[in-house]
Parts: structure tokens; sequence; C-alpha cells
């Protein structure tokens, strides 16, 4: 009996060295944005519910961003008003989109986004793609600004799990709107390149601020913008992150494959 109480002791120690510690450790890297590495990678709300996770970054000062998402078919969001809610409840209303409706207030660091741009699918002002954009730092490794964001898809108009508010439900699968945002970014010929830093981590049951459930490879990934609207001449350049991330990303492909099945 003691023995067997050692050895799952033993277990149990091993086990949360190598979750809590060891693992996130080894996974986490921030050498191309060594400003990043003391950040949260998460929002709140204005209850301070933690909200949806930072999944993207975009390298350029306000021109650049505000040129590059033009390019890209993303809209500016309205400011939430008294009017813009009520174009947006007409819109919900009468099953017409709003290309450019407002979204409601995420906190980071502090303070609401700084910008936030969206891009509807199809005709339902129910479902459309989004970010969310902090300028975060003044001058990072490419002596640019650099944002952080949070990408996300609203699938449907809903209640809130946690207030019982009228809200957007997400998708869960928040490491596809990333892609879809790069993907048009550099469809449009904006990136010059783009690299991986650590953020969340790995997460199979997150929970943004309405109680919708999340999953994502916990990275993000920067796209390092052209400056001055010049396009890109050629494909963006990969640069790449260390072995031990790209084993990791490998592994939650095939967990992330199974989930949307």
């Amino acid at each position: 009996m003691k023995r067997a109480a050692w050895l799952l002791l033993s277990l149990v120690i091993a086990y949360t060295l190598s979750a809590y510690v060891v693992l996130p450790a080894f996974w986490t890297h921030y050498e191309h944005q060594q400003g990043l590495a003391e950040l949260p990678m998460v929002t709140r709300t204005a209850q301070d519910i933690p909200g949806d996770p930072i999944n993207v970054g975009l390298v350029g000062d306000n021109q650049d961003l505000l040129c590059a998402m033009h390019a890209a078919g993303w809209y500016p969001a309205d400011p939430v008003t008294l009017k813009t809610s009520v174009e947006i409840v007409g819109s919900v209303l009468l099953d017409r989109p709003y290309r450019d409706a407002p979204v409601s207030n995420l906190y980071y660091l502090g303070r609401r986004e700084d910008l936030a741009f969206e891009k509807p699918d199809g005709r339902s002002p129910d479902r459309r793609h989004h970010v969310r954009l902090w300028k975060v730092l003044e001058l990072g490794e490419e002596k640019r600004p650099v944002w952080l964001g949070a990408a996300t898809f609203d699938r449907s108009v809903g209640i809130s799990h946690y207030t019982g508010a009228v809200t957007h439900h997400i998708d869960a699968d928040v490491d596809a709107e990333r892609q879809f945002l790069a993907d048009d970014l550099e469809t449009a010929a904006m990136v010059q390149a783009k690299y991986q830093v650590t953020g969340v981590g790995p997460t199979l049951a997150g929970r943004n601020g309405g109680g919708d459930r999340y999953y994502t490879d916990g990275e993000v990934w920067l796209l390092r913008l052209v400056e001055a609207c010049r396009k890109q001449s050629g494909p963006a350049t990969v640069i790449p992150s260390p072995a031990a991330t790209e084993i990791k990303d490998r592994i939650w492909q095939a967990v992330a494959g199974a989930i949307r099945q």
C-alpha cells in the first residue's frame, strides 16, 4: 500500500510538472516579438469576465492597417450608439446585411478596442466575420507598431449564457477565423511576412464573455503588413517557429480535425 501510494504521488507530481510547467515553457516562444512576452492573451468584458482569446496580430502603422483591411474587403465597424443599435436591430428583423454594424466592446490592457473591422457572411446580419484590434507596442522588433487582435466568427444572434443579454454567438473554431482573415489579407497582397508567437496556449474547452465555447491551438499569427499600400509582389514569407512548437501544431491539427468532424 505504501509503495502504491508513493507511485500514485509520483505520477501526480510528474503530471503536474509536465502539464503546468515543462510543456507550457517548452512551447512558449516570443523570439520574433520579444515585447509581447509579458502581455495577457485573453480579452475581458465590461464585467471583467474573460472574453475572446487573442489570436492574431498585425505589424504596421494606422495607415498601413487601414489600407490593408480595406484592400482585403473588411469594413470599419460603426461605434455603438442609439442610432446604430436601432439599425442593427432593424437589419436583424428585416434580415438584411449591415456591413459596418457595431460590435460590442471588449477590453484589453484596461481599454476597449482601438479599431474593429468586419465582413458580412451572406445576407444575414446574424453571421459576420469580425476582429477587434489593440495597439500594444509603438515599436516592435521591426521598428513598427504592433497590434494584437481577437478574430471570431459570429454564427447567430442569441442570449448570453452568463448575463442573459442579447449577443452574437461565436463559432467555436477561432483558429479558422484567424486563418480567414490572414487569407484575405494575403490574397490582397497586403502581407510581407508572417510568424507565430505564443497566445493562450492549446485550449479545448475555452469560454468567452458570452459563455460560448471555443478551441484553439493557442498561437497568435502576426502578419507584417506592406508599407504605404505597396502590394507584395510574391507570397508572404513564413518565418518558422521553434521545432517544439511546430511538432505541437501538427499534433493539434489532428486533434482539431477530429473535433470539427
